[in-house]
């Protein structure tokens, strides 16, 4: 009832209500793009296509791109290649030191997020190439996807243009969500491709399924366990105490108070789920721009139709991975043992400085592997549910390809994503109310 009455307050007022509505308008613009196709698409072969065993590795496609690639729209590509291109400076600017001296200056942020984006079409283009050369392996109509791609440099300019320009547009939307909407705008446009998938996914699993009540009491149980536990886990925080030295100018006296410095088991949310799902699709993207063969088509079956041990245990780890590295590079950002040690505040029994900082990334590194480990099991769910399968039924199970289990409805990743995102959406919202001295969400 509080959240409801929360909810009601933020549409009472006009700034925020005019941001809901300028979110829902963007989103409603995605999906209007999502249904325009790129000129010379061939429906009967995009049909053969969707409906071939490669279906599994199209559907974490059309995860990211919001719902797009069943359509092969303009805006097919979704945000990946940017998100592709954030990867490759995230990484880079810890190693490169003129790029971490540019993001300590004065704007250097901007400058990099600047860099991102030219990164990002020659990314989109690649991407581009690559998505129709994998399509195309797939296709078993004989018909072309695209007619004359490849061969008719006119139709390939043009192809490749739109579609890296749809990429940028895409991008842009979520940026416009993010300046002038609720919550994170790429968050938000993969998380409403998410939800405006699930039901065609769950009514595709109940009407496929040779065990359709044991789909849906094991789905129902996957997403209230999974749900709950991101919840705990996304709020779990450790409080390190932070005490402030006293300090007495003339007749008064300053500082002497006590507080905390919050660590949360996951600081980095939903991000490393997002970046693995994409770097996982690169290889079987890669191998098709490459003359066919045993290695290209091994790793088409492996990290393409989502099966086998090497593609969830590549995944799990890097997940866990990316949580540590992400989670290391927001704690050398925040420059915390340095900020207090210049506002005179001290860990009790830490000496300043050096000893702080250690401290703090120790205990840092103790809770993020809860968190890591946890984001690696929740993105593995998928595949845990295919072993369970195979054991319970193991003349009806089938992996990969177009086979649906109960937690591929919406995976482990895109219930953290969905999750997170209303977690987020309802603190900015949350912040609204407070600051005009409304309740909020939560006490």
């Amino acid at each position: 009832m509080q959240a409801l009455e929360a909810l009601r307050n933020a549409w009472h007022l006009s700034d925020v209500r005019n941001k809901l509505l300028f979110t829902g308008l963007v989103l409603l613009v995605y999906q209007f793009a999502a249904h325009v196709p790129v000129i010379g698409v061939n429906r009967a072969a995009l049909a053969s296509i969707l409906n071939s065993e490669g279906a599994g590795f199209i559907g974490v496609l059309n995860l990211l791109s919001g719902g797009a690639v069943s359509n092969f729209s303009v805006i097919a590509m979704g945000v990946y290649p940017y998100i592709t291109a954030s990867i490759i400076f995230q990484l880079l600017v810890p190693i490169v030191p003129q790029l971490e001296a540019l993001q300590r200056e004065p704007g250097g942020n901007e400058k990099i997020q600047r860099y991102t984006y030219y990164l990002a079409i020659p990314m989109a283009i690649l991407q581009a190439v690559g998505q129709i050369a994998i399509f195309s392996s797939y296709n078993a109509s004989g018909v072309p996807l695209i007619e004359g791609f490849g061969s008719n440099v006119l139709v390939t300019i043009t192809v490749i243009t739109t579609m890296t320009a749809g990429t940028m547009f895409a991008v842009w939307l979520g940026d416009l969500i993010t300046e002038q909407g609720i919550g994170n705008g790429l968050s938000i446009i993969i998380f409403s491709g998410i939800v405006a998938n699930a039901p065609a996914n769950f009514a595709q699993l109940m009407n496929t399924s040779t065990q359709p009540i044991y789909n849906a009491i094991l789905f129902i149980i996957i997403v209230l366990v999974t749900t709950v536990t991101i919840v705990v886990i996304q709020e779990g925080v450790r409080r390190i105490p932070v005490q402030y030295g006293k300090r007495v100018r003339g007749r008064k006296q300053y500082g002497g108070a006590s507080t905390h410095i919050p660590m949360r088991v996951n600081p980095v949310g939903m991000i490393p789920l997002i970046f693995a799902q994409s770097i996982i699709t690169f290889p079987a993207i890669l191998v098709n721009l490459f003359p066919p063969g045993p290695v290209g088509d091994a790793i088409t079956q492996t990290f393409g139709n989502q099966q086998g041990l090497a593609y969830w245990g590549v995944f799990f780890l890097m997940t866990v991975g990316f949580t540590f590295f992400y989670a290391e590079t927001m704690i050398a950002n925040q420059n915390l043992a340095e900020n207090l040690q210049r506002q005179g505040g001290f860990i009790p029994g830490i000496r300043p400085g050096k000893r702080t900082q250690e401290y703090i990334v120790r205990v840092s590194r103790r809770i993020t592997l809860i968190g890591a480990l946890f984001l690696g099991i929740i993105a593995v769910i998928p595949g845990l549910v295919d072993l369970l399968n195979s054991i319970l039924f193991p003349t009806e199970f089938i992996s990969g390809g177009n086979a649906l289990n109960a937690a591929s409805v919406i995976t482990g990743s895109g219930l953290i994503i969905v999750v997170g995102v209303v977690i987020d959406t309802m603190r900015q919202l949350e912040a609204q109310l407070v600051m005009r001295n409304y309740e909020g969400f939560m006490r």
